[in-house]
């Protein structure tokens, strides 16, 4: 088995079609290294060359065509960088124009009139009459065609490649050389029961189908024997990790639901909590008294309360010695907490600071003393908390809010700052998945906040078109009549985009037109603005002296405004659904009725549409997000990038949801069994584990 691993190592450029240049090339833009990375180079898409076309079948429709018949003539024409040679092909039915633009030479001395070929490639029609420009041509016989009548794959290439002759092609050649070369018999990485109960191929069989399938059946199989491995693996690291912690990491003892927790609950709780928070409460209760660490997903639609929430656990901590801390990923929504927060407990015996960025040095330097001295009970702040000065006298809850925004590497610095690792409360506003949960959180116990507290109306979508923009501004001026406020969010997209800085400037403009002094006040905000600027405009909304803000997305995270009754948001085309909704979050958190109005010209392409029906349809979060997943894929999803764990080979978290579930559930299984994946029966997932993950952080203790 060792000579067979040797093989495997083989680096990239000893591989027949490769050699020194090709193989940097490789490992430059592709990360491919070795003969394992080649084979695990799956193709994104495979062309049915197993039919044959007649010239009189061809039609706009088709992708690709597929002839069989002969060269008649050669025809060489214009000059210079016009020229081009045509040639004409004739089968049974009738005939094609080929046409060439480079490499006009090679294509005199390569083909011959009266010559049976095999033409490939995508027809356009020119006038009343079909082309192929720059088509594939092999010389029929039946070795050729057997070789081509098959599916071929198509890998994804880069345009360095293609200059060394590596395009989708180039590539198949070389992975063809590279499964010439493996042995006759490749060691498993899955268990004989895995093996036989799912009835998968065997794993040679799969490699070389998924390059090269004989057949669509033996395709189907090799897939879903490759995708279920890949999902199986990822589950297994991330549910092996939680083994680990649980049964490794021993965590704060929250033994006494003591004064504090209950002063608050009894005397200063602003209202009634909805049955959804008081389960997650018993939820994060049953985690903090078993003697482990808690790692808990907090997930919860804007408004439905989840700061309450963090806010008891805070109190529980306090009750059992410990400090707290809360950090958010923006200046604006820590201050917001802070400010939040200091409401709620401001008749308590309490003491609760704010630390960020702009956090003056003298202040900065009397807080860190404090919080070593354990003088400070809440500590709410930015990425200023993970701070090497920041030193804590008894760590024993974390609570990470809108945790996407941060990358894994912060999260672990302050999952350091106690020598017992605190309890960490991760909260996230931004509707995840299922089937990313299970992935990015798959360790984490989730629980979910899906109802919101009562009196609230959901909040009312409707699309209008350009040319209702005069109906929007008397409705406008209703909402504001009755006492109502109102954003209006342009697409700043980048704040580097000249064209999108504009149309916030020229919306501005236009707001101050239709909304004239002295009646309406307008604000305006962007994240071009000082802070102090910024946070000078939202305050002045927050207090209701402006009637209107106008905004890019900064406000989609960090504003609190529950007389706001409605949400504008302009070219609601170049958003995507996520940000959408936690836009339209900002609004609904009063009494009355709110709404969000989409404004969009009247070209939409398909996707576009799809999002706006889904925001009219639905004001369910998670709804939405299984939509973005489809319409996005998982890559795209706001923060998932960061994680490392969705670049995937050959699953697709969208469309492979139910092998993501099998495949979970035969990690658990195993797991339960043996956890320690030592039986003899679990040693090839072992050591193909192992092989997959040694080395790597394993982050997702962190959370």
């Amino acid at each position: 088995m060792q000579n067979q691993n040797n093989i495997f190592d083989t680096p990239i450029e000893y591989i027949k079609g490769v050699g020194p240049q090709r193989g940097e090339s490789l490992k430059k833009e592709l990360k491919l290294f070795t003969l394992n990375d080649l084979i695990g180079y799956f193709p994104f898409r495979y062309i049915d060359r197993t039919k044959f076309y007649t010239t009189q079948e061809i039609s706009d429709e088709l992708p690709f065509v597929q002839l069989k018949g002969y060269i008649k003539s050669f025809q060489t024409l214009g000059e210079g960088n016009a020229k081009r040679m045509s040639a004409i092909f004739k089968d049974e039915s009738g005939s094609v124009e080929l046409v060439w633009f480079k490499g006009l030479k090679w294509i005199e001395k390569t083909y011959f009139v009266n010559t049976p070929y095999i033409v490939f490639g995508k027809a356009s029609k020119f006038g009343t009459k079909f082309n192929i420009v720059h088509p594939e041509i092999e010389v029929f016989s039946p070795e050729n065609v057997s070789l081509l009548g098959s599916l071929q794959p198509v890998y994804n290439s880069t345009e360095l490649l293609k200059n060394r002759g590596l395009d989708s092609r180039g590539i198949s050649k070389i992975i063809k050389s590279a499964l010439a070369m493996l042995p006759q018999k490749m060691e498993e990485t899955l268990s004989i029961e895995v093996l036989e109960r799912l009835k998968f191929v065997d794993r040679l069989f799969a490699i070389q189908q998924i390059h090269f399938p004989t057949n669509v059946e033996n395709l189907k199989k090799s897939e879903f024997r490759l995708k279920f491995e890949e999902l199986f693996f990822l589950q297994l690291n991330i549910l092996r990790n939680k083994v680990i912690r649980n049964h490794t990491i021993h965590g704060h003892i929250f033994e006494k639901v003591g004064n504090y927790f209950n002063s608050f609950y009894h005397n200063y709780l602003p209202f009634e909590l909805t049955n959804a928070q008081k389960r997650v409460i018993k939820e994060i209760r049953s985690d903090t008294i078993t003697g482990k660490q808690m790692n808990r997903l907090l997930q919860g639609d804007v408004g439905s309360g989840k700061t309450v929430v963090a806010l008891l656990c805070m109190l529980l901590a306090k009750d059992n010695g410990a400090q707290s801390c809360l950090m958010a990923p923006t200046e604006i929504l820590a201050q917001q907490h802070y400010n939040s927060l200091s409401e709620l407990i401001n008749k308590m015996d309490l003491k609760i600071s704010l630390l960020t960025g702009s956090t003056k040095k003298k202040e900065k330097n009397q807080i860190l003393e404090q919080l070593q001295a354990g003088e400070i009970d809440f500590i709410i702040g930015t990425h200023a908390l993970i701070e090497d000065p920041v030193i804590f006298k008894n760590l024993g809850l974390v609570v990470i809010d809108e945790q996407h925004r941060f990358g894994v590497a912060q999260r672990a610095a302050l999952w350091k700052k106690n020598i017992k690792p605190p309890h960490v409360l991760v909260m996230t506003a931004t509707p995840i998945p299922r089937t990313l949960a299970m992935t990015l959180y798959g360790d984490l116990d989730v629980s979910i906040i899906d109802e919101l507290p009562p009196g609230r109306k959901p909040i009312k979508t409707v699309h209008y078109y350009e040319s209702k923009r005069l109906a929007l501004i008397k409705f406008l001026k209703d909402e504001i009549a009755k006492g109502r406020q109102i954003y209006i969010v342009y697409p700043l997209i980048k704040e580097s985009e000249a064209m999108d800085y504009a149309d916030l400037e020229a919306g501005f403009e236009a707001v101050c037109r239709d909304f004239p002094l002295p009646n309406y006040k307008v604000s305006i905000v962007h994240g071009k603005m000082k802070p102090k600027d910024k946070d000078y405009e939202m305050q002045q909304f927050v207090e209701g002296k402006t009637n209107i803000m106008v905004a890019t997305t900064v406000i989609e995270v960090g504003v609190n405004v529950p007389n706001a009754s409605v949400m504008v948001i302009e070219s609601t085309e170049r958003f995507g659904l996520s940000q959408l909704h936690q836009l339209r979050g900002r609004v609904g958190r009063g009494a009355e009725q709110s709404y969000c109005i989409l404004m969009t010209g009247f070209k939409l392409s398909h996707e576009a549409r799809v999002r706006i029906e889904t925001m009219c349809n639905t004001n369910d979060g998670f709804e939405i997000s299984e939509v973005d997943l489809k319409l996005r894929g998982p890559g795209d999803i706001d923060g998932t990038q960061q994680s490392g764990i969705l670049d995937m080979k050959i699953a697709d978290l969208a469309k492979d949801q139910p092998i993501l579930k099998l495949a979970r559930e035969f990690a658990i299984e195993i797991l339960d069994k043996d956890s320690t994946l030592t039986s003899p029966d679990n040693l090839p997932i072992l050591k193909a584990y192992k092989r997959l993950y040694q080395g790597k952080a394993l982050w997702s203790k962190i959370s």
